[in-house]
């Protein structure tokens, strides 16, 4: 059996007592107010932040994407932004389930996040939540007045279905913005629509996260056309990461898309990328939404975002150093 954390296992336990079918029996919108209805059992309180603002980013096809602004600097100066991607499996999660968990980014790191409720699936199939988090990226890199300082930098962040769409904002953006993509932050990133076998099955039932809802929520964002699964916009691991930016993946023990995350840091530290992986063990999928009732994933995200500090500290000596040395 492998080793679970005591307030990880009172997690599965109560999950487990809880009546009526699994989520992938059911309709996405009964999905999402499942996933909303988790937050106030399960999650942190958000706390006192000088600002959060909710605003609405152009996307350049017609309509806005909502997104939430988070200061913990009434004045702010300049400096980087990170923009967080939620998870949910392109079809659930919103601003609201992810609420603690920017805020509590932004207080401890000391920058500005920017979360992107990008369009869902099945309304708005595969790339439309891409699409969506590209166009956002976009906006913030050009100092938007709404962001209320001059953005120096970037920084892609998201968990599982977030953590997909960070990745391929780094992989299709880097370099191409009017700043620089400071780092990537993949908290257990699904990278790879193609996976089968090791963790997939090994974690298929028992731990949150389901093989059954995986494929629940493949079957809504990408549909039946299974030649899209390889498609650059949904996995990213089948692609060139040589030249990408630093990055910190974190992988949770007990996940099902344990090992494409794995995978991926394993791919970005052979191409010379600058790379901490940190795995949790005897964690589950989705702990970084659940603090309140796993006490622990509060040190597992303290301990990501010394790391990730780590890595913009090392974003901004680099270039000082080059320019010393011209």
């Amino acid at each position: 059996m492998p080793y679970v954390r005591p307030d990880v296992q009172n997690v599965l336990n109560l999950l487990a007592a809880q009546p009526g079918p699994p989520m992938h029996e059911g309709t996405p919108e009964a999905a999402r107010m499942m996933m909303r209805a988790m937050g106030p059992m399960m999650e942190r309180p958000r706390g006192d932040l000088a600002r959060v603002a909710d605003v609405q980013i152009p996307s350049g096809h017609g309509h806005t994407i909502p997104a939430r602004i988070y200061s913990a600097a009434a004045n702010p100066g300049p400096g980087p932004v990170l923009a967080f991607y939620h998870g949910g499996g392109w079809v659930i999660g919103d601003l609201e389930t992810h609420d603690s968990l920017c805020a509590e980014i932004a207080r401890t790191l000391g920058v500005t996040v920017v979360s992107i409720d990008y369009r869902l699936a099945p309304e708005h199939p595969f790339p439309a939540a891409t699409e969506d988090c590209i166009a956002a990226s976009e906006w913030l890199a050009t100092s938007p007045r709404d962001i209320g300082h001059p953005v120096t930098g970037l920084i892609p962040a998201g968990d599982s279905a977030g953590g997909n769409l960070a990745a391929v904002i780094a992989q299709q953006l880097h370099g191409k913005l009017a700043v620089p993509i400071l780092a990537q932050w993949l908290i257990y990133p699904g990278v790879d629509m193609t996976a089968t076998g090791g963790s997939m099955d090994e974690f298929a039932d028992g731990y949150l996260l389901t093989r059954d809802g995986m494929t629940w929520f493949t079957a809504h964002y990408m549909g039946s056309d299974s030649e899209q699964f390889g498609h650059a916009y949904a996995s990213p691991l089948a692609y060139d990461v040589a030249g990408q930016p630093p990055a910190m993946v974190f992988t949770c023990s007990l996940d099902p898309i344990r090992d494409q995350g794995r995978a991926y840091a394993a791919k970005l530290i052979n191409h010379g990328v600058r790379t901490i992986f940190r795995e949790a063990a005897g964690q589950i999928h989705g702990c970084m939404t659940i603090r309140g009732a796993i006490p622990s994933a509060q040190d597992d995200l303290m301990a990501c975002l010394t790391d990730l500090r780590a890595l913009l500290n090392e974003a901004v000596v680099a270039p000082a150093i080059a320019e010393a040395a011209e």
